[in-house]
């Protein structure tokens, strides 16, 4: 999660008026595009609501799924639908806009609430692995382990370590100085692209980056490894065929899901501020915060007897 040294601007800042608002460019270094581009994220945006509405409704609405995998789930779909809540409708108001501004406290605003949700997410795809290990190198006893009380702690946990880490790193960015320029080239308030315009030397930025990053990506990311690796020795062992399949099929959507999260998550804010390049970093950007939103209920669902089962039922329910 990174910043860098601005060479020569270390003296700035004081004697230069702070900018009120900023301006995010988003895409339009493609005018040409702007109206298919609404198109295509609107319909994004849609379906997104569409599909994690319905996982919840699901979960929600069939006993068969009132399990803790289910009630992790669950607090995936609404996360991914408060994610893309917080950047794709301003994205679609800018694409068609002239006026592409967004002030000083809402830029704020909007970069701890991404920031609180996307933690929140990492955290969560940790707690959802260690679900999956109790449940197939435990199964006795998985009901014990994963109990109701437990569940709800380990979700507010989530939820919590979102919302700390978020004000922690919202707090070290935002206090930085701007002094202008004032455009941001990105569609939304992502913290390497502010980092670039502050009139200071952001090196401690980017230590304080660094350290929240392997705290809230790498370390659920090894918590999530080594608990596969204990679910991939377990299933080995299983001597059916049948019994195997079954087990691995509820373990595929998670590494599927966590492995498009993380590998576009890491590439952000897990390098070097000297590599920023934003174009390409937008593209990134938009692949862990909208499509992966986008494929989630897909990835569960299609793979998921009991979530298509739910859906029948509901679908055909007199």
């Amino acid at each position: 999660m990174g910043g860098q040294a601005k060479d020569g601007k270390g003296s700035h800042g004081a004697n230069q008026s702070s900018v009120s608002e900023f301006i995010l460019l988003g895409f339009s270094s493609q005018p040409q595009m702007q109206k298919l581009l609404f198109a295509i994220f609107l319909t994004m945006y849609l379906m997104t609501l569409l599909g994690n509405s319905l996982i919840i409704i699901l979960i929600r609405t069939d006993s068969r799924l009132h399990t803790p995998m289910y009630f992790f789930l669950a607090n995936l779909s609404f996360l991914d639908i408060s994610y893309s809540t917080t950047i794709v409708p301003q994205m679609l108001i800018h694409l068609l806009s002239q006026r592409k501004t967004i002030s000083f406290a809402g830029c704020t605003t909007q970069m701890y609430v991404f920031l609180s949700l996307g933690i929140t997410e990492c955290v969560l795809y940790a707690v959802m692995a260690y679900d999956r290990y109790a449940a197939i190198c435990h199964p006795l006893r998985y009901t014990l382990i994963m109990s109701k009380p437990l569940c709800l702690k380990m979700a507010a946990g989530s939820w919590a370590c979102g919302f700390f880490f978020a004000m922690m790193h919202t707090g070290f960015t935002m206090q930085l100085p701007y002094c202008g320029p004032n455009e941001i080239n990105h569609f939304f308030c992502e913290v390497p692209a502010i980092l670039e315009l502050a009139c200071a030397d952001t090196r401690v930025n980017e230590l304080v980056d660094f350290v929240v990053g392997v705290i809230v990506l790498m370390i659920p990311l090894s918590f999530i490894v080594i608990s596969y690796a204990f679910v991939l020795a377990a299933i080995w062992s299983i001597r059916s065929a049948e019994g195997k399949s079954k087990a691995f099929s509820t373990c595929t959507s998670h590494i599927t899901v966590v492995t498009l999260f993380y590998g576009a998550a890491m590439f952000i804010y897990m390098r070097p501020a000297s590599s920023y390049e934003p174009e390409r970093d937008k593209k990134f950007s938009l692949f862990y915060n909208v499509v992966t939103a986008l494929l989630n209920p897909f990835i569960y669902s299609l793979r998921n007897n009991d979530v298509k089962g739910a859906l029948v039922k509901l679908v055909f329910k007199q």
